[in-house]
C-alpha cells in the first residue's frame, strides 16, 4: 500500500488543521489506518488509528479529545482532524498502514509524512 500525507501547515496554538492521508490501492479498504508523528530529536510515537470499516477507533492519550481520525473508503483515503492544536503537537505526521487498529506494532507501510508547525 502506497501512502501519502497531506495538510500538514503552520497554526498558532488553538488553532486546528486537517491530514489526508491517500492510497493508491484498493486494498486500502481492508487495512486499518493510523497517524504517527516524530518531532525534532524524537522517536516515532502512535498518535491515532481507526479499523478497517471506520467503525473503531484508538488514540494516544496526549490527542485524546482533541484529535478525530476517520477515512471514507471510497475515496481510499484516510483523515485526522486536529483541533486545539499545542506547541507539543509539533512534528512531522505520518500515515500507516496495518493489520489490527489497536496494535500499533502491526503499523508499516510508511508513507510520505507532512509538516505540523504549531506556534505558541
Amino acid at each position: 500500500v502506497q501512502l501519502q500525507a497531506s495538510g500538514g501547515g503552520s497554526v498558532q496554538a488553538g488553532g486546528s488543521l486537517t491530514l489526508s492521508c491517500s492510497a493508491s490501492e484498493r486494498t486500502f479498504r481492508s487495512h486499518a489506518m493510523g497517524w504517527f508523528r516524530q518531532a525534532p530529536g524524537k522517536e516515532r510515537e502512535f498518535v491515532a488509528s481507526i479499523s478497517w470499516s471506520g467503525g473503531s477507533s484508538y488514540y494516544a492519550d496526549s490527542v485524546k479529545g482533541r484529535f478525530a481520525i476517520s477515512r471514507d473508503n471510497a475515496k481510499n483515503t484516510a483523515y485526522l482532524q486536529m483541533n486545539r492544536l499545542k506547541p507539543e503537537d509539533t512534528a512531522v505526521y505520518y500515515c500507516a498502514a496495518g493489520i489490527y487498529y489497536n496494535d500499533h506494532e502491526t503499523f508499516g507501510s510508511w508513507g510520505r509524512g507532512t509538516q505540523v508547525t504549531v506556534s505558541s
